[in-house]
C-alpha cells in the first residue's frame, strides 16, 4: 500500500548518514554515502515541491568541495610532492604562519578534497531528509514544548524546496516568451522572479500557519516559566559539557556519559513541563509502523558503525594523504546498510514521475 513514511524516521536515517560522514575523511566511504543517499531519494521521493530540492543540495555539496580545494590552493605551504610551482605572495610580518599560494602539492589538494567531501556528504544527508520528509507533517510530530521553535524551523527549511519549485515554474514561463538573450540580462530576468516567488510562498505558509493557531503558547504562571527555563538551561549545559567530555579523551570521565545522561534527563523534564501549557489537536496523526522502525534502526546502525570505525579503525577512517585510502569490510557494510530503506519501505503516496 502506498503511503508516506513518518518524517521523523527519514530524519533519523539522514542523521545516521551524517554521523558516519562526520567520523571519517575516507573519500571512498564518503562517495558511497552520497550514492546511498541519492539512491534512496530516487527510490522513495514523491512528487511534492520539497521532493525536487535534492538537486540543489547536490549543487551546494559540489560547490563546497570546490571552495575547500581552492582554499587549500590559496593557503598553500603544505609539504609534499609538488605539482605546480605557484608564485608566493608576500604578507605583512604580523600575519605569521599564513602563506598565500606557493608550491602546490598533491597532499594539499587531497587534504582539501577529503575535508570538502566530508562536509559535502553531511549537506547531502540533510538534503535527502528534506527531499523525503514532509515538513508540514514534521511540524505535527514535534513535542508541544518545541512547537513555537518548530514553526520557525519548518518555515526556514521550506525555503530551499520552495526555491526549487519556483525555479521550475519561472523557467517554464520564460520558455514561452522571448526576452533578453544576453547572459547577464537572462540571469537577472531569471533570478529576481525566483527569489521573489520563493519568499512569497514561504511567507504565505507562515501566515497560514499563524491563522490556524500554530505556535500559540498556552497560559503559564511566571513561576512555571522560570522552572521550565531553568530545567531547559541546565539540560543544555549538561549536554554541552557531556559532549565535550565524550569528544575530548583527556577530560575527566565524570564529564562524559554521566553529564550527558543528566543533561538528557533535565531537558526531558523541561520539555514535559513546557508541554503541559500547550494545547493542540492533531487531525489524522501519523502512525508509527514497522517500516518506520526499520528506517530508524538503519540510521542508528549506520551512525554506530561510523563511530566504531572512527575509534577502532583509524587508518580506514582517516587515511593519510600520502597513500591510497583503504576500506574495511565493516566500514563498507555499515555504509551499504543505509540502502535498506529503498526496499524495506512502501512507495510514497504520490510517486515521482
Amino acid at each position: 500500500m502506498r503511503r508516506d513514511l513518518h518524517p521523523l524516521a527519514w530524519w533519523a536515517w539522514a542523521i545516521g548518514l551524517a554521523a558516519y560522514a562526520s567520523a571519517t575523511t575516507n573519500p571512498w566511504l564518503l562517495v558511497l554515502l552520497i550514492g546511498v543517499a541519492a539512491l534512496v531519494v530516487a527510490a522513495r521521493r514523491g512528487e511534492q515541491p520539497w521532493s525536487r530540492s535534492f538537486r540543489l543540495y547536490l549543487g551546494v555539496a559540489a560547490a563546497i568541495v570546490v571552495i575547500r580545494v581552492l582554499f587549500r590552493i590559496l593557503l598553500g605551504a603544505t609539504p609534499g610532492h609538488v605539482l605546480v610551482h605557484l608564485p608566493t605572495i608576500p604578507l605583512p610580518h604580523w600575519v605569521l604562519g599564513i602563506t598565500l599560494l606557493g608550491p602546490l602539492t598533491r597532499e594539499a589538494l587531497l587534504a582539501g578534497l577529503y575535508d570538502g567531501l566530508r562536509l559535502a556528504t553531511i549537506v547531502v544527508a540533510v538534503g535527502a531528509a528534506n527531499a523525503l520528509a514532509n515538513p508540514k507533517r514534521l511540524l505535527r510530530s514535534v513535542p508541544p514544548a518545541l512547537y513555537e521553535i518548530g514553526t520557525a524551523l519548518v518555515v526556514a527549511v521550506t525555503v530551499l524546496p520552495q526555491l526549487a519549485e519556483s525555479t521550475q515554474r519561472v523557467r517554464r514561463a520564460q520558455q514561452l516568451r522571448a526576452g533578453d538573450t544576453r547572459r547577464i540580462g537572462r540571469l537577472r530576468r531569471f533570478l529576481v522572479p525566483v527569489l521573489e516567488d520563493a519568499l512569497e510562498r514561504s511567507l504565505s505558509l507562515a501566515a497560514g500557519m499563524d491563522t490556524r493557531g500554530y505556535g500559540r503558547a498556552g497560559t503559564a504562571s511566571p513561576r512555571q516559566r522560570r522552572t521550565t527555563g531553568t530545567l531547559m538551561l541546565l539540560g543544555l549545559l549538561g549536554l554541552c559539557l557531556g559532549t565535550y567530555g565524550v569528544l575530548d579523551p583527556t577530560a575527566p570521565r565524570w564529564l562524559a556519559a554521566p553529564m550527558v545522561i543528566a543533561g538528557l534527563v533535565l531537558a526531558a523534564a523541561g520539555l514535559v513541563a513546557a508541554g503541559r501549557r500547550v494545547e493542540r489537536t492533531v487531525y489524522r496523526p501519523d502512525r508509527w509502523r514497522w517500516p518506520e522502525t526499520v528506517v530508524l534502526l538503519t540510521g542508528l546502525t549506520v551512525g554506530v558503525v561510523g563511530w566504531w570505525v572512527g575509534h577502532h579503525q583509524g587508518v580506514v577512517a582517516y587515511p593519510d594523504v600520502t597513500g591510497a585510502p583503504t576500506v574495511s569490510l565493516v566500514a563498507l557494510v555499515g555504509v551499504l546498510v543505509g540502502l535498506l530503506p529503498a526496499v524495506a519501505t512502501p512507495e510514497p503516496a504520490v510517486a515521482a514521475a
